[in-house]
């Protein structure tokens, strides 16, 4: 009877385990997740590479301010300067 009972379990079990092991399914959900990984390192990278646009253009434009600044100062001088020798 023992024997009849773990024979019996043991099929019930392997049919069981055979049922789940749904292997195409699985593989696709795996392809599935690396296409959607991959499409995000690329957002990512692409990304980035904006950032790196971006970010020299920045610099570009702060450099050119600081430029007018000065160059503003330095015509701001200039006017004082010919302000102050007229005098009443």
């Amino acid at each position: 009877m023992n024997k009849k009972v773990l024979m019996i379990a043991g099929v019930a079990m392997t049919a069981l385990l055979g049922g789940c092991a749904n292997t195409t399914a699985l593989e696709e959900s795996v392809a599935n997740l690396g296409n959607k990984v991959d499409q995000l390192s690329a957002e990512v990278s692409s990304l980035k590479s904006e950032q790196g646009a971006l970010a020299a253009d920045v610099k570009d434009a702060k450099a050119a301010a600081m430029d007018a600044q000065a160059e503003a100062k330095r015509a701001n001088d200039r006017i004082d300067n010919i302000a102050s020798s007229y005098k009443k």
